[in-house]
């Protein structure tokens, strides 16, 4: 009986594992951005996506291009890397410079907020809805 037992257990955490291992890592990168881009649009423009960058305190900065680690100076198609910032890329190629972002669906907003009420006397206050 304890031998029935054993073997059931044994079963049961190979079954368990194979099934961990076989599930989706949630710090994996969405799978559109793991397929290698198509080689005729590694040039300026259509299909170069900007996924990383690192600015070291020694030494050039280098952005990770459609998957090519690339620093600056060197070319990514038609289009040399100029500068590397903490959100963008700037290539320059033969249609002008090009600016790839980390994050290009986002846009962002200004919040305006509403002017606070002056220090001064204390009481009612006017023009308050």
């Amino acid at each position: 009986m304890a031998g029935l037992m054993r073997s059931a257990a044994i079963a049961l955490l190979l079954f368990a594992s194979s099934a961990i291992a076989q599930s989706a890592d949630p710090t994996r990168p969405p799978a559109n951005w793991l397929t290698p881009e198509d080689p005729s649009a590694t040039g300026e423009g259509g299909g170069v996506r900007l996924q990383s960058v690192k600015i070291p305190q020694r030494g050039r900065a280098v952005a990770v291009i459609s998957g090519k680690t690339v620093v600056v100076g060197e070319r990514i198609g038609e289009a040399t890397l100029i500068r590397v910032s903490e959100r963008e890329a700037v290539l320059q190629g033969a249609d002008g410079v090009t600016h790839l972002y980390l994050t290009p669906d986002v846009e962002k907003q200004m919040i305006v907020t509403p002017k606070s009420r002056k220090a001064g006397k204390a009481g009612q206050m006017r023009d308050v809805p």
